[in-house]
């Protein structure tokens, strides 16, 4: 799992270990390493039973597609309750839920009563606890290092990531070869107890807020409108998705064609696995050098035309040794995209929504892992496993010729922290926070004669008020008076208003100021109608 970025700015750039000094960071980052030995220990486990139980090559691509399933099921609601909730508490729960169900599984192995079915199903249940806990983890950003370290921290987390899966395995291959597959869920269900450990010893800092918390159905809702009406979040959204439909082909056919092409046993299965991983730790270290040298466009295409190669070249090896360096290449473009993918979806949205956010990242990203898994399963057991990853590199190419348009987004640090710059509206007396619907609106007298560059303006104010909590806007214009302009957005409660207030950037200033050019008359005039209807 990926340890993020932070909220202090530094003087030099930070160096590429510099994180790691950091006592809170360096001791989450170990306790997840260890954790996702635990899990990759546990995938190989699950991978290698589903082809003793069945050789369906279907079967064995639904084990990541129930992964993927849990987390396209549950990332939304896990980040609004990260947004919402203690966020170390939040992760205690996800980390015991998903011990427990290692524990659970491994018993059950032990006992010799699992089948195809319950295998998807426990890996479904032990997905949930992951769902859970991704957009937490990412979210906690600002409180692990400071801003500047923020790609150096994603880096970080993708080496620890990548130093489990090359070693992780390997381990996990010589576990199921000497030990059988109910050992390796209990391994898992074991490497939990020291993330839970770094947590609890974690006295995590209580972030109030004078406003309530924002109950849970409402703060889906303004997630889903942030990411409707945020063009960088949505760029970010749609490459993510593109790569991993096509790259889950790898995956889904890697175990199969390990045991039935090239005649592996899970220990050597682990060694492929492990293979890729070393590719992903050397694109690690290599990757700030790149970044000096390349922006993240220029590096997430290369690097997506590097990885549909691989999986071509994947689809014709003969030999374990073959295998072994397609799939160290393989691991290369893999993190690199990765990483391009994670730091342009922290950079792109502001703290308040960061949780919410990134869970559409893991949504799209864990839905097109159990979608493409199960699709490019599927081709390969009606054609073959040959077929199915030729048109998957296929896909991939086709992927980034169209990607350009949706270039991946980029911010100066601190352009994305609240501004605070709205007045407090005025009222008579007190309002409750709940209610509403409130109805704002804004009067504007413009200049007649700029009256296009100001309505285009005024639209992608619009973009802004919905995304930040408006739940409908409309611009209208005096049909007797040229120049003078009525706004009005609605918001469903007057403590959701207040928060329109708090989310207001330092990227959005420009914008606004840009308004203003166009009014000689000076500042709009703004009024706030409250429900008149309080009993519903």
């Amino acid at each position: 799992m990926t340890i993020p970025d932070g909220r202090e700015t530094a003087a030099v750039p930070p160096g590429a270990w510099s994180p790691l000094r950091r006592p809170l960071f360096r001791s989450l980052w170990l306790a997840a390493l260890g954790s996702n030995l635990g899990s990759w220990v546990h995938d190989v486990g699950a991978a290698w039973l589903m082809t003793s139980l069945t050789p369906s090559p279907l079967m064995v691509g639904l084990i990541p597609a129930a992964t993927g399933l849990s987390f396209f099921l549950l990332s939304l609601p896990a980040g609004a309750l990260a947004d919402i909730l203690d966020k170390r508490r939040l992760l205690l729960f996800a980390q015991a839920w998903m011990a427990l169900a290692a524990l659970g599984i491994g018993c059950l192995a032990l006992a010799g009563v699992v089948g195809p079915w319950l295998l998807l199903g426990a890996t479904f249940v032990l997905g949930i606890g992951a769902a859970l806990a991704a957009p937490a983890w990412q979210a906690m950003v600002p409180e692990l290092v400071p801003v500047k370290e923020v790609p150096v921290a994603v880096a970080l987390g993708g080496l620890g990531f990548n130093l489990s899966r090359a070693v992780g395995p390997a381990l996990g291959g010589v576990v199921v070869a000497t030990a059988g597959s109910a050992t390796a869920f209990l391994v898992n269900a074991v490497s939990f107890l020291g993330l839970l450990g770094a947590l609890l010893r974690w006295r995590r800092a209580p972030r109030g807020s004078p406003l309530p918390a924002e109950r849970l159905l409402a703060a889906m809702r303004a997630g889903v409108r942030y990411a409707r009406h945020a063009p960088a979040l949505r760029a970010v959204l749609v490459r993510s998705g593109l790569f991993i439909l096509c790259g889950s082909a790898l995956w889904a056919t890697l175990p199969l064609l390990a045991r039935q092409r090239l005649g592996l046993d899970s220990a050597r299965y682990g060694l492929l696995l492990a293979a890729f991983g070393a590719g992903a730790i050397g694109s690690a270290a290599g990757l700030p050098r790149i970044r000096k040298r390349a922006p993240p466009e220029a590096i997430a295409l290369g690097a997506g035309v590097l990885l549909a190669l691989a999986l071509a070249a994947l689809a014709f090896v003969r030999s374990m040794a073959s295998a072994l360096i397609v799939l160290g290449v393989a691991g290369v473009p893999w993190l690199a995209l990765m990483t391009s993918f994670n730091v342009a979806a922290q950079s792109a949205v502001p703290s308040w929504v960061r949780a919410r956010a990134l869970s559409f990242y893991g949504l799209v990203f864990f839905g097109g892992m159990a979608g493409g898994s199960a699709i490019w399963g599927a081709v390969a057991e009606r054609t073959s496993i040959q077929v199915s990853l030729v048109c998957a590199a296929a896909a991939l190419l086709a992927t980034v010729a169209v990607s350009s348009r949706w270039s991946l987004p980029t911010f100066e640090p601190g352009a994305l922290l609240p501004s605070r710059h709205w007045p407090t509206p005025l009222v008579a007396g007190s309002v409750e926070d709940e209610r509403g619907p409130v109805l704002v609106t804004v009067e504007y007298r413009a200049d007649p004669a700029r009256a296009p560059e100001f309505e285009a303006a005024m639209r992608a104010v619009g973009r802004l008020r919905r995304r930040d909590g408006a739940v409908s806007w409309a611009l209208f214009s005096d049909a007797a008076e040229p120049g003078r302009y009525l706004e009005t957005f609605l918001v469903e409660s007057w403590a959701e208003h207040l928060r329109q207030h708090e989310r207001s950037t330092m990227a959005d200033r420009p914008l606004e100021e840009r308004v203003r050019s166009y009014l000689p008359g000076g500042m709009p005039r703004v009024t706030h109608y409250l429900s008149a209807e309080r009993g519903r």
